[in-house]
């Protein structure tokens, strides 16, 4: 098999990053017509083997594996330019919405426009919902731990890490004492784990290496602006969203929304579904819609910045923590893959996962209709239990019609995301004139 010369594989890598529509289903796709298939520099067990460990980690699977596919041909150099060809086309094009975002946010066709956008989010994250259920929830044991999940999340208001990390220790449990709940597949056939040797001290050195690059513009916001800056707080918050981002962007977005809209109040429930709706429309993994919930974050606190000079900060170092742990794991880990392969707990923690993933994405879709069909939904508490009650009196007709509109065309006619996103965009506008 027949290497590509550096150069070859930047303008391979400069392409995919140009026409990665189509969320991760679709890129892993692109990356394998192109990489395997047609210039065969992987072959078909070592891509599945590699896409297998970007399942286990944290992160944008789909951008994991453009840097393995680089680590692999090249080295380090070759993971670096790769994962950052497939992630910095829909960087920039996010930046420049964020930008127009905030400065044209006021004007009326631009909040009809978004209208639709918003209304379209609605049937494309129910889409991923039954999607990845359908996937996810092949045995009672799961379907358990996706319903306890989204109770604990929509009702308990759990903490999102700990139901995430509690469904991964109960899976781990169960692959040891009850491995018929989970119905794991079998492992790809691969040659024996490689002895440990140097491997040990070799990611020891790259793990250190990485947490320094993650943590250098952190140490600088500390040293410049201190603790209580935005500055700080997005990129702590950012930072710890990047170690649990299982599962795919639709399992982070329900804790990352609520957080940033309730929590921190760095934008609203229906700009947070605009952004959402930004990140759908552009290359590149699904999780850029973080940088635009950076970018408005400073942008209302600039001091001691201007409004664009702290929005385009807030926008780079979002970027910055939530990518740099994805090349930690992959240029960490990757050595280790055929032992990983093998390690049955650790596909049992992650099934499960995946299980309780599909409760997230629920609560995800059920607070997102809550908020962009109402103007007004009340929060009570009764005991333990977080209980929502819109303001019916509230209800936005237009949203409403424009969201069973986008859900016909998504799930009858089967319409593609951006023709659904600029329909719905233009129907916004038209319902908006009346």
């Amino acid at each position: 098999m027949a290497l590509p010369s550096f150069r070859e594989m930047i303008g391979t890598f400069g392409r995919i990053g140009l026409i990665s529509f189509g969320g991760p289903a679709g890129q892993i796709a692109l990356m394998h017509e192109e990489i395997v298939e047609k210039r065969k520099w992987v072959d078909e067990e070592q891509y599945l083997r590699a896409l297998n460990l970007c399942h286990l980690l944290p992160g944008p699977e789909a951008q994991q594996l453009a840097t393995w596919i680089g680590w692999r041909l090249h080295g380090l150099r070759g993971g670096l330019v790769a994962g950052l060809l497939f992630v910095m086309p829909g960087a920039l094009v996010i930046l420049g919405l964020s930008i127009l975002y905030a400065y044209a946010a006021n004007f009326g066709w631009f909040a009809a426009l978004f209208l639709g956008i918003k209304a379209a989010v609605l049937a494309i994250v129910a889409q991923a919902l039954i999607r990845i259920g359908k996937r996810a929830l092949n045995s009672r044991f799961k379907v358990a731990l996706a319903v306890a999940s989204f109770i604990a999340l929509f009702f308990l208001n759990l903490p999102f890490p700990l139901v995430v990390l509690g469904s991964g220790a109960l899976g781990m449990a169960a692959a040891a004492y009850r491995p018929q709940w989970l119905r794991l597949k079998p492992p790809i056939e691969s040659p024996a784990p490689a002895p440990r040797g140097a491997l040990v001290r070799r990611s020891l050195y790259t793990i250190l290496g990485w947490l320094l690059v993650w943590a250098a513009p952190m140490l600088l916001i500390l040293a410049a602006l201190g603790p209580g800056h935005v500055l700080w707080t997005i990129g702590a918050f950012f930072s710890q969203l990047a170690v649990v981002t299982f599962g795919g962007a639709y399992a982070v977005l329900a804790y990352m929304a609520q957080e940033a809209v309730q929590s921190h109040h760095w934008l609203t429930a229906g700009e947070m579904a605009d952004g959402l709706g930004m990140a759908e429309t552009t290359p590149g993994p699904l999780i850029m819609v973080t940088q635009f919930v950076g970018f408005l974050a400073a942008f209302r606190a600039p001091a001691p910045f201007s409004p664009l000079t702290a929005g385009i900060i807030g926008a780079v170092l979002t970027t910055w923590v939530t990518f740099a742990p994805c090349f930690l794991w992959i240029f960490a880990l990757a050595p280790w893959m055929e032992r990983l392969e093998h390690a049955r707990k650790l596909q049992g923690g992650l099934a499960a996962l995946t299980a309780a993933v599909v409760g997230v994405i629920a609560n995800l879709t059920v607070w997102f209709a809550l908020h962009v069909l109402f103007g007004l939904v009340r929060e009570s508490a009764w005991g333990p239990l977080r209980l929502y009650s819109p303001d019916w009196s509230t209800l936005d007709w237009r949203a409403a019609l424009l969201g069973v509109g986008a859900a016909i065309l998504l799930f009858r006619f089967r319409i593609g995301i951006m023709p659904l996103l600029c329909i719905a965009a233009l129907a916004g506008l038209a319902l908006s004139a009346v």
